[in-house]
């Protein structure tokens, strides 16, 4: 008999928690939390439109668009990021989190290739498509609790 779990919940769970357990210190370094965290990352690409972006990573985080907001306003308090050029209604960051969001990312990157180094590739594509669906139609039921 395999000792091998099944994939449910249960194991999805203790995975989250455990990888999130690993980047708290990396946070606490930085002096970021993990919404800010989420925000910095999400610019980390060029600036983006302010609500489409609190809107997106809204329904990422499960949170609503005024906490999201209110994160977003924090950042911009804290100088890492600022209005783009222009009308205003886009974000991006700031050098200052820039280099934030750089010092989180390469500590996350070391992680990453310490626990997923030596998955081979077949397994973690397997395991990205078996956890989008399940985000997908978890993502449909709450969608329809609304």
């Amino acid at each position: 008999m395999s000792t091998t779990p099944t994939l449910n919940g249960q194991v999805i769970g203790q995975a989250h928690l455990a990888t999130r357990a690993l980047l708290g210190p990396v946070l606490d370094r930085t002096g970021t939390t993990f919404d800010q965290s989420v925000v910095l990352n999400a610019l980390s690409g060029g600036d983006d439109d302010r609500a489409q972006l609190v809107a997106r990573l809204a329904g990422n985080l499960k949170t609503t668009d005024a906490a999201v907001a209110d994160v977003v306003a924090g950042l911009a308090a804290a100088g890492l990021l600022e209005p783009a050029p222009g009308d205003g209604s886009r974000l991006r960051l700031t050098d200052a989190g820039l280099t934030r969001n750089q010092e989180i990312r390469t500590a996350i990157d070391a992680l990453t290739r310490r626990l997923y180094g030596d998955i081979p590739a077949e397994d973690l594509a397997t395991a990205g498509r078996v956890l989008a669906l399940v985000t997908a139609r978890a993502n449909a039921e709450l969608a329809a609790l609304r």
